[in-house]
């Protein structure tokens, strides 16, 4: 294990997902939001800029595809909200990798249901439980887990 690495950003791609910092100097704290968002789409100059105030060392991207009988809209603007996610971590020439589901998920023994998730987060992070109350905020849970998997489970060789 490395210690330069020291912050692991988890990103939960699309318009309704979220992003996280894990710090292992401090593994009891967590840090999730929501991906900003300008009509309907996510911003990429705030997320930049968000992540230019963080300053991770490495991202977890949870690798994505399209998902049947997702119409051909629905389908697109994933896409693109993806697109512009690895574009921007990219840009900022912050390390990635790109893990599925069915990886990182195994690694906590999680199956589909997100709210397998939202419960290991909050159980994970008692601390910060305001980040993860509302049934809607699986996505932050999932992105705190990827970052978690990342910094345990081989982000760079962890």
């Amino acid at each position: 294990m490395t210690d330069k690495l020291k912050c692991f950003a988890g990103f939960d791609p699309g318009k309704s997902g979220a992003f996280s910092f894990y710090f292992r100097a401090a593994p009891e704290m967590i840090a999730a939001e929501d991906f900003p968002l300008v009509n309907g789409e996510i911003d990429a100059a705030t997320l930049a800029d968000r992540l230019r105030q963080m300053r991770p060392d490495f991202a977890i991207i949870e690798r994505v595809g399209a998902m049947p009988k997702q119409g051909v809209s629905s389908t697109f603007n994933f896409g693109k909200s993806y697109g512009v996610l690895l574009g921007v971590v990219a840009a900022l020439q912050i390390p990635s990798a790109l893990v599925t589901p069915g990886t990182w998920k195994r690694a906590f023994k999680l199956g589909a249901d997100k709210e397998e998730a939202r419960a290991l987060a909050l159980r994970q992070w008692p601390a910060r439980a305001e980040l993860f109350a509302r049934k809607k905020d699986h996505g932050r849970a999932e992105a705190a887990l990827l970052a978690l998997w990342g910094a345990t489970h081989g982000g760079a060789h962890a």
